[in-house]
């Protein structure tokens, strides 16, 4: 038994079972992989994967259970690499974050500044995706930590920590209506907000969820005509006349954005809480915990053990 083998039946189930792709994702051959599949059946005596020919098409019985073993034993080896490079290369190393595009765009560049300052020998992995996918690199072991506002907490294999609450606002051209009635001391409101087409994010994107539930309590029709992963492209479909915008308040900088008015909303809608989130079982090497103290201070290495032995979810009261 080899590690070439438990990564190649790892990558056949994550890949569908698609062996062309498994081959390019190990930088091997087709054929290569096959061998590697039937050299472990062969040493353990089952048939891990269901057959078409020579096509796998899924897990037999016996590979459901051996899976999740083949699945610790890699993470285990990738555990002990990291803690060896913890005292042969203190200090020096990689870091792969996976974040939503709004804490990408808006909340990390000042943190990623700072930790670079401190930590000039780690080189940086950004990767950007929805929530769930930020969940999915985190629990394949691609990502290192992930920050999102959404689904972080709904994995039982991940600690997912509570770092800020933020809040959203309306965004409308300066000579908009609504930016006018603020000017003059109206205060906003669902009724009001709810007469005009909207813009904002996608279903389980930048609290997305509170903004469609404070519509539904409020008993009023959310009429949303456009939405987008993030609010640099909202914010252009709202310069463009296409609509009243709702994105996260950390995306309108008084500056960048002098062609637009905000408008505080944080009295229409629930406030939102960004998490950072790492592997339970994961080993974090030195500096990871340094960029997680750095993102949110009150997240100590102390803070960050205890809530990974603990094996629950700090509660969002404790950030507040």
């Amino acid at each position: 038994m080899n590690f070439q083998q438990l990564r190649s039946v790892r990558e056949a189930q994550r890949r569908d079972f698609n062996l062309t792709e498994v081959a390019h994702a190990l930088h091997t051959s087709q054929p290569g992989v096959s061998r590697q599949i039937r050299e472990l059946e062969d040493e353990l005596g089952i048939e891990i994967f269901m057959r078409a020919g020579k096509r796998l098409t899924g897990l037999t019985e016996p590979g459901r259970h051996v899976l999740p073993i083949v699945e610790r034993l890699l993470h285990e080896a990738e555990n002990l690499k990291r803690a060896g490079d913890d005292f042969a290369r203190a200090g020096s190393g990689a870091l792969r974050i996976a974040a939503t595009h709004s804490q990408a765009r808006y909340a990390l560049p000042p943190v990623v500044r700072d930790f670079r300052a401190a930590h000039p020998d780690v080189t940086l992995h950004m990767q950007q995706g929805s929530p769930q996918q930020v969940a999915k690199l985190l629990l394949d072991g691609e990502a290192d930590v992930g920050v999102a506002t959404e689904a972080l907490a709904q994995y039982d294999e991940l600690v997912a920590l509570p770092c800020y609450r933020w809040t959203h606002s309306v965004v409308v051209p300066p000579d908009h209506q609504l930016a006018r009635e603020a000017a003059a001391g109206q205060v906003l409101t669902l009724e009001r907000l709810a007469q005009f087409p909207i813009i904002t994010y996608e279903t389980g994107y930048t609290g997305r969820s509170h903004i469609d539930e404070a519509f539904r309590r409020a008993g009023l029709e959310l009429n949303v005509v456009l939405v987008a992963m993030d609010a640099d492209v909202i914010k252009t479909y709202v310069d463009l006349g296409l609509g009243v915008g709702i994105v996260a308040a950390i995306a309108y900088d008084e500056e960048r954005d002098k062609h637009l008015a905000a408008i505080d909303a944080r009295h229409l809608f629930a406030d939102n809480m960004t998490r950072l989130a790492v592997r339970r079982d994961a080993y974090l090497r030195d500096y990871i915990y340094s960029f997680i103290e750095t993102f949110a201070p009150p997240l100590t290495r102390a803070v960050v053990q205890e809530a990974r032995l603990a094996g629950q979810l700090l509660t969002s009261s404790e950030f507040a």
